[in-house]
């Protein structure tokens, strides 16, 4: 089976006919008319796509149960970057304890622990039948492991897209976790080049950082490759710690913190020292750099971290450029396509 009949087995072809738009409740009091406008398009979209999800899921002779909370336990691997402030989930409250739940969560049967479920999907709506003391509709589905990530990026992708740094560190937990990049790619809905795009980036900025700033789904991929190549100066490093330690900024939203993040570092004189990507192995250890300067790249491993890699890499370089190579050829052939 291909990796699109894979997917496909999870997500039913949408029909022609488009459903009706679950009506929103409109008491709700929001910050400017243009916001207003645009919170009410996003949520008339996302209630047509689960109201039609939800159709396919019936038509296929799945059954919506009401499950206990306390029985349903977390993905393995976290996805989104968590805000201190979450508006849509007080309205998503509102709106379950007024109207109740329109569209059940997705769970599988919990691989290890009998009578409990892990949850592929429907993580806020969960979060709101825990806070308002009720039990949560559900469809049980058996999926592998691979199948709950893959259903897990999709339902993201399907809603409120993540953001740049998001995608990037979602892809970074499941290579470590082990999943192959096809699964990866499934997940994310990209394809190669991004992939590695992503992981490369998330390898270099400290969790720590990111999970201060936030999601700050205005910055996209240019200006966090950019806070990334600043952070081998260690000045800039101890630069940003002040920076989100500071009353001031973390009052801020997630994209005003980068905001204020990004104009602190390009304030900072450039260094003279070397480009220098660190290489962090999957169990967390420094094993080597990329250094590059005056038009050249020097791998440098760590021999205590990996000891005979660096042979072992030396060994292969011509099997090396040739992947490469068919990897340019393929990207360019597809971008014709």
């Amino acid at each position: 089976m291909s990796r699109k009949d894979a997917i496909n087995s999870l997500f039913l072809k949408k029909p022609e006919a488009a459903s009706t738009p679950q009506v929103k409740h409109t008491d709700r009091v929001r910050t400017g008319a243009i916001a207003a406008m645009g919170s009410s398009l996003q949520e008339m979209t996302e209630g047509a796509k689960a109201a039609e999800r939800l159709q396919q899921q019936l038509a296929a002779g799945e059954t919506v149960i009401a499950l206990d909370p306390g029985q349903i336990d977390g993905s393995r691997i976290a996805d989104r970057i968590a805000i201190d402030v979450d508006p849509g989930f007080e309205a998503l409250v509102s709106s379950i304890s007024e109207y109740g739940q329109q569209v059940p969560i997705l769970v599988r049967p919990h691989p290890e622990k009998i009578e409990r479920f892990q949850i592929a999907y429907g993580r806020r709506r969960l979060r709101a039948a825990v806070r308002l003391g009720q039990s949560v509709k559900a469809i049980v589905r058996s999926l592998s492991d691979a199948d709950l990530v893959i259903a897990q990026g999709r339902e993201n992708l399907d809603r409120a897209d993540l953001s740049f740094i998001e995608k990037a560190f979602f892809a970074k937990r499941l290579e470590d976790a082990g999943y192959d990049r096809a699964t990866i790619i499934a997940a994310l809905s990209t394809d190669k080049a991004d992939l590695s795009r992503y992981i490369a980036i998330a390898r270099r900025i400290p969790e720590q950082f990111v999970l201060r700033i936030g999601p700050a789904p205005k910055a996209g991929r240019a200006r966090w490759l950019g806070l990334a190549e600043k952070l081998d100066d260690g000045k800039v490093v101890t630069a940003i710690e002040n920076l989100l330690n500071a009353p001031e900024v973390v009052g801020l939203d997630s994209d005003s913190r980068f905001q204020a993040v990004w104009k602190a570092v390009d304030k900072q004189p450039k260094s003279t020292a070397k480009r220098s990507d660190v290489w962090v192995t999957q169990a967390g250890k420094r094993a080597g750099r990329v250094e590059r300067s005056a038009g050249k790249t020097a791998l440098v491993f760590n021999e205590k971290v990996v000891p005979e890699f660096a042979t072992w890499v030396s060994s292969r370089l011509d099997q090396l450029y040739a992947e490469f190579s068919a990897a340019k050829e393929e990207e360019a052939q597809t971008k014709k396509e």
